[in-house]
């Protein structure tokens, strides 16, 4: 069996990182608007879809890109390799402002933490083989642990959690149960893990809170996260992380279903059929997550159970959609902009995130105001885009999408010269 690339799982891949830039790069965080921005605790937006679309499109990916399952020990060092990858780039931007480097400030310091930046980028994503990539990848995460750790004032609450790190650890166990399970055993596994999580939110009582609670703060996944996280959480201060220890139990699920998802495509049968499964299943999971809802609200930052069958049924329906139109009917030619997209996704996850921080460094005296100072990224947003705009949502919205376009460029002339960088 040879490997399949699906368009339309590029397509897929590619309208959610997008879709993931325009939400983390508005003009202005003060005037965005509500759909790209998260649910403030139940409740889900758009915004609350990208990441849990991701999870489910790398579980798809996972029996297309290893059609045969053959489990050895290089297989499971590959697969514990590259989710180390993953975990050390996704550390690695909560370190890129903390970093201190002799003493520096300003343009220097910026400088310094490029040069870092490349380094770490390459030793993360460069093609090397399996021993230089476990030694290098080892080293990176023992060095970020050793920082967060050692009492240094510059990193004593730089977060350890996040979207890669997540993503890293639901690869890893999706990957393993993929190659040693039944497809029994991986429904099984995602019904007991969903169940359970249900159970030990709602009936464990909170340490020194009281009962079981679901709200911000004083759940029992905060608590834990308070204990086993402190110092090192989201922003430093809260009581919680959104990408959290408990909390990651029941995102491995979004892994599982997208992964049986994957060997439906697998299977030895017509396309239309494939199709018509997809869409029944997706229908079902969004109908169950509904009804737990009710129960059991969905909520992005608790990755609730509900939140689990909602997200993965419309990511289902929706690349349902995609497949039909592209791989059965072969309408390729109008989604061209999101295979590009779709085939980097890595490099604009690394790179997307630092260019915003880099910019923010480079400070100047303000043309407009000589008594105060301005970043890079503020004067090309407040003098560039946002003066063409009469309402400040839409000045916001332009500013993500001309970030985008930006990135459009670069990815296309990486596809041109077919560049791909992989962890």
């Amino acid at each position: 069996m040879v490997k399949e690339r699906l368009i339309s799982l590029d397509v897929f891949r590619g309208l959610t990182i997008l879709l993931m830039t325009i939400v983390n790069n508005p003009g202005d965080w003060g005037n965005v608007y509500p759909p790209l921005l998260h649910a403030d605790w139940n409740g889900c937006t758009p915004t609350d879809l990208v990441f849990p679309f991701f999870v489910f499109i790398m579980g798809v990916a996972i029996p297309l890109a290893m059609p045969e399952k053959h489990y050895d020990n290089s297989t499971f060092n590959k697969i514990l390799v590259r989710s180390l990858r993953m975990l050390c780039l996704g550390i690695f931007f909560n370190f890129f402002e903390k970093t201190q480097l002799f003493g520096l400030d300003g343009i220097p310091l910026l400088t310094g933490r490029l040069i870092l930046t490349f380094a770490v980028g390459y030793a993360l994503m460069g093609d090397f083989n399996l021993k230089l990539k476990n030694i290098l990848a080892w080293s990176i995460l023992l060095i970020y642990l050793f920082l967060a750790y050692s009492g240094i004032e510059a990193y004593q609450d730089v977060r350890l959690p996040g979207v890669l790190q997540r993503i890293a650890i639901v690869y890893f166990v999706v990957s393993l149960l993929y190659l040693k399970t039944s497809q029994k055993t991986q429904i099984i596994t995602g019904v007991v893990l969903l169940l359970g999580y249900w159970a030990i939110m709602t009936l464990i009582p909170v340490p020194g809170i009281g009962e079981a609670n679901l709200e911000k703060g004083t759940n029992l996944s905060a608590w834990i996260d308070s204990v086993l996280l402190k110092g090192h959480m989201y922003q430093g201060t809260v009581t919680w992380d959104p990408e959290g220890i408990l909390s990651t139990i029941p995102s491995i699920v979004n892994g599982i279903i997208g992964l049986l998802i994957g060997q439906i495509l697998q299977r030895d049968s017509s396309k239309i059929l494939k199709a018509q499964k997809m869409g029944i299943a997706g229908t079902l999971l969004i109908f169950f997550g509904l009804m737990w809802d009710l129960v059991f609200p969905i909520n992005k930052s608790l990755w609730t159970s509900s939140y689990v069958l909602y997200t993965t049924g419309l990511a289902t329906v929706f690349f349902t959609i995609l497949y039909y139109l592209i791989d059965i009917a072969e309408y390729k030619k109008a989604f061209k902009l999101f295979v590009i997209w779709g085939v980097n996704p890595m490099i604009v996850f690394f790179a997307s995130q630092i260019i915003p921080q880099a910019l923010v460094m480079i400070e100047f005296q303000n043309p407009h105001n000589s008594s105060e100072k301005i970043n890079l990224l503020s004067y090309l947003y407040s003098f560039w885009i946002a003066p063409f705009f009469s309402n400040p949502m839409t000045a916001s919205l332009a500013g993500a999408l001309v970030y985008v376009a930006i990135w459009t460029f670069i990815l296309w002339v990486f596809y041109r010269n077919k560049l791909i960088f992989k962890v």
